[in-house]
């Protein structure tokens, strides 16, 4: 089992930044990769970062490229997500999940392991 608990949700206004960490991904040998996926309110959950644990691969997806950040800190057993220039459209549940995948942005049913989310609200 890998609990994993996320912080550092709020609400800020458009332009501002805020971090979120997920602490407990360990060292397990079911996780190579911790991701960041959102859910905006009334739509799917999507993956908007991953980071390759040990070999420090990141991707992002189009829409936060450029403005987010995700990054470890494995003796914390900690993963970050700075988020800059924040949107409107970024409001959501952010989630962090862990697991096995091969490369790129995992899709989520294939996380193994889920924080239960901490809320973004960004107000234009």
């Amino acid at each position: 089992q890998v609990p994993l608990v996320e912080s550092g949700g709020g609400s800020v206004q458009a332009g501002g930044s805020l971090r979120l960490s997920c602490v407990g991904f360990g060292d397990s040998d079911s996780v190579n990769c911790v991701a960041w996926f959102r859910q905006p309110p009334g739509k799917e959950r999507e993956g908007v970062a991953v980071i390759y644990t040990g070999g420090g691969a990141t991707y992002y997806s189009e829409s936060v490229k450029g403005r987010f950040t995700i990054s470890e800190d494995t003796a914390k057993n900690t993963v970050y997500l700075q988020m800059t220039s924040l949107k409107s459209e970024d409001t959501a549940m952010y989630y962090c999940a862990a697991g096995l995948y091969a490369s790129h942005m995992p899709r989520a049913d294939a996380m193994d392991y889920w924080g239960k989310g901490t809320l973004v609200a960004i107000s234009s």
